[in-house]
């Protein structure tokens, strides 16, 4: 049974491109259509992602006024004729490729993604087709749950859903942003012994602590391969998670084991690298890139986190009013996430 809805609402939106053009404007809120529900936002997660959107496009082809971020909490209010996958009163996620089941989409046009091109999430209400969604973690509050559609699930599909994962492994996981912790977790939780880098010491200990077995500073050591050779007594790591690109990757070719995995997903330092041929022959490394997942992976997940006792890491929380300064922080960086409570409920 629907409930009492108000008849305007609140968002945060862009009438062009650039971060100090983030404004908050009312909306009347709509009834929802066939197939629809109207999701009460309770928190939304920022990625990397969402600030260079605003910034620059990233080459999306924005509508303006465009409303920023992809990944979202929130509790069904209202459903429309026809949906049978949530009723009024569901807690929800958003999924960040919502037209991605399942599989491997043939283009990216067939796989559009939140927060841009299509409109994000930064507002009190969102009306949506029900099959973007899926069922939150029983385990997680709103504002955990939401760190999920991105950066959790980017983890696991590179060292779950791809890498196949298992225990006795060796994973090198490059920084502390929110995909770094949620692999340092999933990884440790299945048995995997885990290597951090960082330039921070204290980050380090952090991680050790999450469940990290070693850390090395990349500023004091910056071969950092070397270190992991000698870690591993000289075999190399199964899985390398390349979060930084450019010149980085050549070390990361050179910290992988023989046939081991190296996961391309973040551009940190750069968005190319150039790798000579004959020592990427000879690793018989698989170099993959990881862009997110799909619908039914993220359900997996979910299922996982609640079973696996996963606590996402969140840096700071803003208020609804302080998103400005939530992408503030985001740019400054971050150990984990920054997360806005839209509400308190």
């Amino acid at each position: 049974m629907n409930v009492t809805l108000p008849t305007m609402y609140q968002r945060w939106e862009i009438p062009s491109l650039g971060l100090d053009q983030l404004a908050l404007r009312e909306q009347p809120l709509p009834q929802p259509k066939a197939g629809e529900i109207i999701i009460a936002t309770e928190a939304v997660s920022l990625n990397y992602r969402d600030a260079e959107v605003v910034d620059n496009g990233m080459g999306n082809p924005l509508v303006f006024p465009f409303t920023p971020a992809s990944d979202m909490a929130g509790r069904v209010v209202a459903v429309g004729a026809g949906v049978t996958r949530f009723a009024v009163g569901d807690r929800v996620l958003s999924a960040y490729m919502p037209g991605w089941i399942d599989g491997v989409p043939l283009s990216w046009s067939e796989a559009p993604t939140r927060g841009g091109p299509l409109s994000g999430v930064m507002s009190q209400y969102v009306a949506d087709s029900a099959e973007w969604y899926v069922h939150a973690p029983r385990t997680l509050s709103a504002a955990e749950a939401s760190t999920l559609p991105v950066a959790a699930l980017t983890a696991w599909m590179a060292l779950l859903e791809l890498g196949k994962l298992h225990a006795g492994q060796t994973v090198v996981v490059q920084g502390t942003g929110g995909v770094s912790l949620f692999a340092v977790q999933l990884a440790a939780a299945h048995g995997a012994r885990v290597i951090i880098t960082s330039g921070s010491d204290e980050k380090i200990a952090r991680a050790i602590a999450l469940g990290a077995h070693h850390g090395i500073n990349r500023n004091a050591t910056p071969d950092w391969h070397q270190e992991v050779l000698a870690l591993t007594g000289g075999r190399g790591a199964d899985h390398i998670l390349e979060m930084t690109g450019g010149e980085n990757v050549a070390r990361s070719l050179q910290a992988v084991r023989q046939g081991g995995r190296i996961s391309i997903i973040g551009l940190l330092d750069a968005d190319t690298f150039t790798l000579p041929i004959l020592p990427v022959l000879g690793s018989r490394a698989s170099i993959v890139g990881i862009a997110v997942g799909p619908r039914r992976a993220l359900e997996d997940l979910v299922r996982a986190v609640d079973l696996l006792g996963i606590r996402p890491v969140i840096d700071a929380s803003y208020a609804f009013s302080q998103v400005p300064a939530a992408f503030a922080h985001l740019q400054r960086g971050a150990f984990g996430k920054i997360v806005v409570q839209v509400s308190e409920k």
